[in-house]
């Protein structure tokens, strides 16, 4: 009986069949549990004390007998979120918060949502940690160049937004086997060609460690060289992967992680490794010895999901710094991966460092929530507050954009549970910020059972010499028992003794096919409307099948009781249609239907046969029951006819008058008044008000027209299938023709009469 149209099948039957406190409450957050022992009528099953709250009280139950616990929320870590400028305080990046609270424990109720409000503010001078991934194929000869200074002066722009930057350097290639490179001796050492010199070809080298120290970076770069491959898209998926799960020999630390990915190519992925053999999957782990990805042979690129996943664990953005020619794909790229950005290198990488500065100014003005996987039955709903009073929902309400430094913005999250996980009763969850090493824990832990189940009593006395708990109000039964104290095996709940006691007078219907004969006794159906619901030894009552009035149930002025209607007080009947109520019959010289008459039900009803509403008003037009005796039984009032409405007298304070509106035997109106002072006078408007007839012609000529539109159709539709059959046959008779094996010209029964033999020994001689 307790459901709502937005929950699941589940949660429907479950409500339907709530045998316990706790099956109830599961169903949903408006469900409770009657733990009254006298609550349930004669053939209510055990499931009828779940019921919506407002229902409950309804049907008798007090609030202190309804069990129905709420869910909460605790706020295990809250430390407020950093305060500081930049040439302030000096932190370590681990005592910088920037999202607040840290850690929380919810209890879940089924159905009922907890809202937890988060807030995030971007700190000034935060640390940044860079690691600049190049393409040293060929092509990327000059760009090389620019690179190996990138060091002091990138240092030089990133000082002007944190005072704790590091830089680090790795480079890449391709895989080190055919068809990528040439494996010919001569080109493993040197795959450019002419007088080139360059160095062999490798997968990733990681060439320098995160460091702050931006001529150590110059110096290291600057010995690096170029090398060669083959075909044009390069290995850079296999770096990425590298990069983002070596974190130690990278030197990541917690703070805010860019990668510049620098080319001038596509790239290969997961299935390519096929060309040359390789056919085991990525198994996304870190394989660096000496500073140098050792697998590239073994394993294939990874898959943009994959790679997605790791960049996303490891807290990494990306840059993408590729040249104009590859930026569709690249921006493509982009949108599969979050907290990503693409910048249009130069054709010699000399915008290199403007470049970065406008990708980390993008990506750090944007804040995306995401969570970890969810529990099951567990859904999870977010709202932003951003700047300018901006609010979103949806998706939309994971992020906030045009965040500056300093910028405060707040996030509500709904964390919703639908029923109770089968395995655990206690989950966690984590919320980041993409591209942040920060995040929120949130523990959570399941309202599956009430607090009455724990007072359960197992004794002899109660539900069937103990074949069950009593708990919460009610019997609950062991396995294999049934009934509403357990009274009954299973196995025995449909036998024919039984199912007798199920059957009013002897009839063949048993519960009145209203209920189930469960145990010998009638459990009644319940109704898809939960205010609707059937009662009785055998289910014989209900509270919907009363009289009913105005099409309210007892007229909306009583209750249903085993199908018939108890009225409130001043009413009457068997519809509770009838009022007690006389003050409608109150005449303006405050007599009772004006002294000639009694009051039923409201209404007045003439004692004296010389005052009986409309029945004298007729005569004015020649018709009625009296029409022929009209001037001997009618003569003791004044009949005055008036042209319309407007001429009938109007109410004096002098003598009484009433404006009455009454239907003839021909559903004609007409309108009178009557007043009683020294005699009867009457007023009645002399034309009637009969309603228009149906306007024939139109009607005729409509049936005539579709006749004559339906036949015409189907002439078309017969005329449609004509002209498909003709087609038909001439194509299949020019098929045959096409196939015929013999021309005109000749008979193909026709047989020769000259008969050839030839001699097999004759050899031409």
């Amino acid at each position: 009986r307790c459901y709502f149209s937005f929950m699941d099948l589940k949660l429907l039957f479950i409500s339907a069949n709530a045998e316990s406190c706790g099956d109830c409450i599961q169903a949903g957050a408006k469900c409770g549990w009657c733990t009254d022992t006298d609550f349930l009528k004669q053939g209510e099953p055990t499931s009828a004390r779940c019921d919506e709250l407002d229902s409950l009280k309804k049907r008798g139950c007090m609030a202190t007998k309804i069990e129905n616990p709420r869910g909460s929320q605790r706020i295990l870590r809250n430390k407020p979120v950093t305060n500081r400028k930049k040439g302030g305080e000096k932190l370590k990046p681990e005592d910088i918060t920037q999202i607040q609270p840290q850690k929380l424990a919810l209890s879940l109720r089924s159905g009922e949502a907890q809202t937890i409000n988060l807030k995030f503010k971007r700190a000034e001078d935060y640390p940044i940690d860079l690691y600049y991934l190049m393409d040293l194929s060929y092509s990327m000869k000059d760009d090389l160049e620019n690179v190996k200074n990138l060091g002091t002066s990138l240092m030089l722009e990133m000082s002007k937004i944190t005072s704790d930057f590091r830089i680090g350097f790795g480079s890449f290639v391709e895989k080190t086997v055919m068809p990528y490179i040439s494996t010919t001796p001569a080109k493993l050492l040197n795959p450019c060609t002419g007088d080139q010199n360059c160095t062999s070809p490798f997968s990733y080298k990681n060439v320098l460690k995160l460091t702050s120290n931006g001529k150590q970076f110059n110096t290291l770069v600057g010995q690096q060289q170029i090398s060669g491959n083959l075909d044009s898209p390069e290995g850079g998926f296999d770096a990425i992967m590298q990069v983002a799960v070596c974190g130690e020999h990278i030197g990541w630390r917690n703070v805010t992680r860019l990668l510049v990915f620098s080319t001038d190519a596509g790239f290969h992925f997961a299935g390519d490794g096929k060309l040359g053999g390789i056919v085991l999957p990525n198994d996304g782990k870190c394989h660096l010895e000496n500073n140098m990805y050792t697998m590239s042979h073994h394993y294939d690129y990874p898959s943009i999901a994959h790679l997605v996943q790791k960049l996303s664990d490891n807290n990494i953005q990306t840059i993408f710094a590729v040249t104009e020619e590859f930026q569709p794909v690249y921006k493509e790229l982009k949108n599969l991966i979050p907290k990503s950005a693409v910048g249009t290198l130069s054709a010699n990488s000399s915008n290199v460092i403007n470049l970065i500065i406008d990708a980390y100014n993008s990506l750090s003005s944007e804040v995306i929530l995401e969570n970890s996987k969810l529990p099951e039955g567990v859904t999870i709903a977010y709202q932003s507050r951003c700047k300018n009073g901006l609010v979103s929902t949806g998706e939309d309400g994971r992020k906030c954009s045009n965040i500056s430094i300093g910028d405060e913005v707040s996030f509500s999250i709904n964390v919703t549970a639908q029923g109770c996980p089968k395995h655990s009763k206690s989950e966690s969850i984590k919320i980041r910020p993409l591209g942040f090493t920060e995040e929120v824990e949130i523990r959570l832990g399941f309202i599956c059972d009430c607090e009455c189940q724990k007072d359960g009593i197992v004794s002899k006395d109660l539900c069937h010499y103990g074949n069950g708990t009593f708990e919460c109000g009610a019997c609950r039964c062991k396995k294999g028992r049934v009934g509403r104290d357990c009274e009954c095996r299973r196995d025995e709940v449909s036998s024919e003794d039984l199912d007798r006691n199920c059957r009013k007078d002897n009839s063949t219907d048993l519960c009145s096919n209203n209920g189930e004969c469960v145990c010998g006794k009638c459990e009644c159906k319940k109704r898809d409307n939960p205010e609707e619901y059937y009662s009785g030894k055998y289910c014989e009552c209900d509270n919907f099948n009363c009289d009913r009035s105005n099409n309210k149930l007892c007229g909306g002025h009583g209750r249903c009781e085993c199908r018939v209607c108890v009225c409130d007080a001043n009413y009457t009947g068997s519809a509770c249609d009838c009022s007690l109520d006389t003050s409608t019959c109150l005449a303006s010289n405050n007599q009772i239907c004006n002294g000639r008459g009694i009051c039923e039900c409201g209404t007045c009803r003439c004692t004296d046969p010389k005052f009986q509403g409309p029945t004298w008003v007729v005569l004015s037009f020649g018709t009625g029951e009296k029409k022929d005796t009209c001037e001997r039984d009618c003569n003791y009032f004044t009949l005055i006819k008036v042209k319309d409405r407007d001429k009938l007298p109007q109410p004096v304070q002098t003598f009484p008058l009433m404006h009455c509106k009454e239907r003839d035997a021909n559903d004609c109106w007409f309108y009178y008044t009557y007043a009683v002072n020294n005699n009867t006078e009457v007023h009645v408007v002399e034309t009637l008000e009969c309603p228009a007839g149906p306007d024939i012609i139109p009607i005729v000529a409509g049936v005539v027209a579709g006749i004559v539109l339906i036949g015409l159709a189907l002439l078309l539709i017969w005329k449609l299938l004509m002209i498909i059959h003709d087609r038909r046959e001439f194509a299949k008779f020019e098929k045959e023709k096409m196939n015929a094996k013999w021309d005109t010209g000749e008979n193909p029964i026709y047989k020769s009469a000259v008969t050839t033999v030839v001699n097999p020994k004759y050899e031409g001689k």
